[in-house]
């Protein structure tokens, strides 16, 4: 990290400066200082123009965050930039899914008006690359929430540091970000490469295998930037997941998978024309660690790796869809669950955007979903709000590396990784379900 400078010695324009005496507003005031002692806290000479942004801070945590907003609110607060918004406490188009005190409610209902009365964009959801507009190649942005990062940087080609709760909304305020870490081309080589060229072409390219890839990724690698090296042809979805899961288990804001993300055409691109720092030759024991890493269920962890279809654990929630479900996933599920609809007794819950919601709703495909006792929630995500109707302490499954890692901590229930249609299968069985023809 560059050495630390402080506010004063920050290089700021004369708008800059407008802005801290308060011609612009006290709201404005108070997030052009917090962002200009944020780019002394990270050693940053300058400030640079945002072309937009995506806030974390909507999200309920605590008290701390709805009084921060109330402030910005009171002193005139409007975002400056195009300003998306991540999941809030609610799902606000099915208050009825809400299982937590009144209390709660009330605050998170608060927090998330707040947001919108600042003038951001009422998408409420984690993965605002599957909407429209969404930042073009090189452009800059003050993006928060984990996955939409590593998405923005990686797959998008986009530029923007990793941002959170309060920052994130005073960079739209003002539409100046600090001009430090991944914002600076620079910084954005990769470091650590993955090679896995040795692994089965099957394995590769299945695209059920890529959040333990990615989970494996950021375990080993930490906030360096990861290389990977032979990963077969994957689309936004498979890159949604492993970003996710990267971003999970470590610090991972940008990833290059040569041949595939725009700034990774050859290895040599993706290092910059330097050598790796660290080169890891990743084998099939390998993704059978990530694997295991993402299942705290007991027994469940080898269930299905060269051998039994099933171990008897039974399954009490199936948990879909973090980062947020898109359309495509949908189409994906949709036969799954009328061939396989899940048992009466087992919990089974889809977190998508409203965008996904209504062209469910015009497809005539909510509906059908429905009818399997699949529930789609949107606006929110089961990890963060209290949405979950059976009892913390059971087994959940999901085939997103996101939900593994959080869910044992955020909503107490063990958890066992699988595939879409594992978990569709083990949802239909009320026990787990392996595919022994998933790993070769």
């Amino acid at each position: 990290m560059p050495a630390a400078t402080t506010p004063e010695t920050v290089d700021l324009t004369d708008r800059d400066r407008a802005m801290l005496a308060g011609d612009f507003g006290q709201a404005a005031a108070v997030a052009m200082r917090i962002i200009a002692t944020m780019a002394g806290v990270y050693g940053a000479k300058r400030l640079l123009d945002i072309e937009g942004a995506h806030i974390d801070g909507c999200l309920y945590h605590g008290d701390s965050g709805v009084d921060f907003a109330e402030l910005l609110v009171a002193g005139g607060a409007r975002v400056s930039v195009p300003t998306t918004l991540n999941v809030g406490g609610l799902d606000l188009v099915h208050p009825e899914e809400f299982a937590g005190t009144a209390e709660r409610r009330a605050k998170a209902l608060r927090l998330m008006e707040c947001y919108e009365e600042m003038g951001c964009r009422t998408i409420w959801t984690c993965a605002p690359y599957q909407t429209t507009p969404r930042p073009a190649f090189g452009q800059q942005v003050a993006w928060a929430e984990s996955n939409a990062i590593v998405f923005a940087n990686s797959v998008l080609g986009a530029r923007t540091h990793r941002y959170g709760d309060f920052i994130d909304i005073c960079a739209a305020i003002t539409g100046r970000a600090p001009a430090v870490g991944l914002h600076l081309e620079e910084n954005r080589r990769g470091q650590v490469v993955f090679d896995l060229r040795s692994l089965p072409r099957a394995l590769r390219s299945a695209a059920w295998l890529l959040p333990a890839i990615g989970y494996l990724v950021g375990e080993r690698c930490g906030n360096r930037i990861p290389v990977l090296l032979g990963l077969e042809e994957a689309d936004e979805d498979g890159l949604k997941a492993l970003g996710a899961a990267a971003a999970s288990s470590g610090a991972v804001a940008l990833f290059h998978a040569v041949g595939i993300t725009p700034e990774a055409p050859t290895l040599e691109a993706a290092l910059g024309g330097e050598e790796a720092a660290e080169w890891i030759a990743v084998g099939v024991s390998d993704l059978r660690a990530g694997l295991r890493s993402l299942s705290t269920a007991p027994g469940a962890s080898e269930v299905g790796i060269g051998g039994s279809e099933d171990d008897g654990l039974p399954i009490d929630v199936v948990a879909l869809g973090s980062p947020h479900f898109s359309p495509r996933e949908f189409a994906e599920l949709l036969p799954l669950v009328e061939r396989h609809p899940p048992a009466g007794r087992v919990e089974f819950v889809v977190c998508t955007n409203r965008l996904s919601l209504g062209e469910l709703e015009r497809t005539g495909n909510l509906e059908r979903l429905r009818a399997h006792g699949v529930r789609v929630v949107v606006d929110t995500c089961v990890v963060v709000a209290p949405i979950l109707r059976t009892p913390a302490g059971g087994v959940l499954m999901t085939n997103s590396g996101k939900f593994a890692h959080y869910a044992p901590g955020n909503v107490g229930f063990d958890v066992v990784f699988g595939s879409l249609a594992e978990c569709v299968r083990s949802a239909h069985r009320g026990r787990l379900w392996r595919d022994p023809a998933l790993w070769p």
